[in-house]
């Protein structure tokens, strides 16, 4: 008979090594101590070397060539293409004729009784002030070309984003397909989107609209799947035992207990088509967007302010009424019938006031009730320019802060990137991203930064690193410390809410504004824009986070005698890691989106390249540096953003 033997244990890893960290860290020095030698023997410069750089320009620069010369006369464009871009300007145009003809009284009465149906009387003054404000800045005709622009985008955005929605809802295996589609859709700029649009639609409004769409509908996609797959499965169990198909099943159940996430989608639509409408202007779209382009590009802040206010109170009413609407989910607030007569009334009072405008002879903005604030802000930033921009006692102007930031801190972390050898680079980017992920994180970091170099821009690619990390570190400071001060004092929070609020639904254009009048133009002022931009988010995340620590857990600490700051350092901290490393990963990628578009205002780097080839109709120049963002997006992505698998690991 055979006598079993107990297994012979595991010698025990010294104590440092028992943690899974240590031990990458670890195999990472041996395999650098291994390959660097070797790396140094041949590449021991910082420049990305040529051999292993593919040379795009030529099949790139081929393929807009063609594609301008048969742009009139190959069938796909004739035949398919040219009907989708007829079909566009058709719409775009008859809303806007619509707006024109209802008049400025009767579009704010409109939107009015819109917004008091959806969002109750507060908000309906506010849509009512926010109309009138944009006539009074005189921007008026403007303000209804982007909307005209808008309607048309939203409604297409909504479509497609519903329609891939119901196929990842309904379908794992098309959800596992569209899920990286929807991510690189997401994680590319909006910059990227114009110049491949421009080239096959070329200049104007029909791009515009296409490349919203493209920006917009990824939003409404994701939230329609999700609020598909989250449906109770109870309730659906129970239509099912009914005997109802597929499609009553999808009508009767699955859509009405979604609607939540729906309107979601749709707000999170109508602001990103917002924004892409605004840097849209860029390839002709007209409306506000182009004023603020205009004016920029001339440094002419008052214009672009006074453009910028109607962007940002139509942002605002389209938030806050979106948002009511989607609150209201589950309450009823009359019958049906009551409900419908309300809506007549409020379609018949509006149409009243349109056709009383009309005959009045008043449906344009009267030029006599116009607000000139151009001149006045104008004569602010001049005296700011000569009080504040340098001279001022002890702390300095602000081009001096400029200044110093820019030799202080950007200078130096860009040399610094640029001058240590690439694989240096890369090896560093293995040693963030493999400690908190796995292997597969850590490659997928790693190739996305080395594809910069493949694709011939790597040292646009570290400038462009430098500015995103050196506004990603401001950013986490300002928005932790603010963060935490408004999770610890509800008074501070409540009055943060509605500042958040603002800036949160201000499109990224609006922010290199206040950025030129303070700063004047250079790399530093795109990184303050991309600051300001990303803020909000870290700051939510970060609050919500620590409010959301076990209460048992503080109550524990504070029966110990630990003191508010050691609740902070070894509890609330700790436990709201998962939202601190979504608030990193948030503020990453949204100051890679305004650090691009700070290629306006001097940022330089892969924002111009991607300006540039906008600009130029230079399909290889643009195409490159926006894959090249991309690559950088990714990479921090992975860097910054452990999966819930590794969560789970704790790997």
């Amino acid at each position: 008979m055979a006598t079993a033997t107990a297994p012979t244990p595991r010698a025990a890893l010294p104590g440092v090594l028992r943690h899974p960290v240590a031990r990458k860290l670890l195999l990472l020095a041996a395999a650098a101590a291994v390959l660097v030698p070797l790396a140094d023997a041949h590449w021991s410069s910082g420049t990305w070397p040529k051999a292993l750089t593919v040379d795009l320009t030529g099949p790139l620069t081929r393929t807009g060539d063609w594609i301008i010369d048969h742009r009139d006369s190959h069938p796909l464009f004739l035949h398919f293409l040219g009907h989708i871009s007829n079909a566009v300007v058709f719409c775009v145009r008859a809303v806007y004729l619509l707006l024109l003809a209802a008049g400025w009284a009767g579009v704010t009465a409109a939107a009015t009784a819109l917004a008091w149906r959806a969002a109750g009387k507060r908000l309906a003054l506010g849509t009512a002030a926010a109309f009138l404000a944009c006539g009074a800045l005189g921007m008026w005709v403007p303000t209804m070309q982007t909307l005209a622009l808008m309607a048309v985008a939203v409604l297409a955005s909504v479509a497609v984003g519903v329609v891939l929605g119901l196929a990842a809802g309904l379908s794992a295996r098309l959800d596992r397909v569209l899920r990286p589609v929807l991510d690189t859709m997401q994680v590319l700029p909006a910059f990227a989107y114009l110049l491949p649009v421009v080239l096959v639609f070329g200049i104007g409004v029909p791009a515009a609209v296409l490349a919203t769409v493209v920006y917009a509908a990824p939003p409404m996609a994701r939230l329609t799947a999700l609020g598909l797959r989250g449906a109770d499965k109870e309730v659906l169990e129970a239509v099912d035992s009914l005997g109802a198909t597929a499609r009553q099943r999808l009508l009767t159940a699955r859509i009405p207990l979604a609607r939540r996430e729906l309107l979601l989608g749709l707000n999170q639509t109508i602001m990103m088509a917002l924004s892409m409408a605004v840097i849209a202007s860029v390839i002709g779209a007209g409306g506000l967007g182009d004023r603020v382009y205009q004016a920029l590009a001339s440094v002419d802040v008052g214009a672009a302010l006074a453009a910028g206010i109607p962007i940002v109170l139509l942002a605002v009413v389209l938030d806050r009424v979106t948002a009511a609407a989607g609150d209201t989910t589950g309450r009823t607030t009359g019958t049906g019938r009551g409900h419908r007569a309300y809506t007549a009334y409020a379609v018949g009072a509006a149409v009243a006031v349109a056709v009383a405008g009309r005959l009045a002879g008043r449906p344009d903005w009267p030029g006599s009730w116009t607000v000139a604030v151009a001149a006045p802000v104008n004569d602010a930033v001049g005296w700011m320019t000569g009080h504040l921009y340098s001279g001022v006692p002890v702390i300095g102007g602000t081009a001096d802060w400029a200044g110093r930031f820019t030799t202080w801190v950007l200078d130096p972390l860009r040399d610094g990137l640029q001058g240590l050898p690439w694989w240096a680079v890369l090896l560093l980017v293995a040693a963030v991203a493999w400690p908190i992920g796995t292997w597969r994180t850590a490659l997928t970091a790693v190739l996305a930064l080395a594809a910069t170099g493949v694709l011939g821009v790597w040292e646009p690619s570290l400038d462009t690193l430098s500015q995103v990390l050196a506004a990603v570190a401001v950013t986490l400071v300002l928005g932790f410390a603010t963060g935490v001060a408004a999770a610890r004092g509800d008074r501070f929070e409540r009055l943060l809410r509605p500042v958040l609020d603002v800036f949160q639904t201000m499109p990224q254009f609006v922010y290199l504004i206040p950025v030129v009048a303070l700063f004047g133009v250079g790399r530093a002022p795109a990184v303050a824009a991309a600051v300001v931009y990303a803020l909000p988010a870290v700051v939510r995340i970060t609050a919500q986070g620590l409010r959301q620590v076990d209460p048992a857990a503080l109550e524990s600490a504070r029966s110990l005698g630990a003191t508010p700051a050691q609740q902070l350092r070894q509890v609330q901290l700790p436990l709201a890691r998962p939202a601190l490393l979504l608030a990193v990963n948030q503020g990453v990628v949204l100051v890679l989106a305004v650090v691009v578009i700070g290629g306006l205002v001097g940022g330089g780097a892969l924002g111009y390249d991607a300006v540039f080839g906008l600009a130029q109709g230079d399909l290889a120049t643009g195409l490159v540096a926006g894959a090249a963002i991309v690559c950088l997006g990714l990479m921090l992505d992975r860097v910054t953003q452990p999966t819930e698998r590794r969560t789970k690991k704790g790997a």
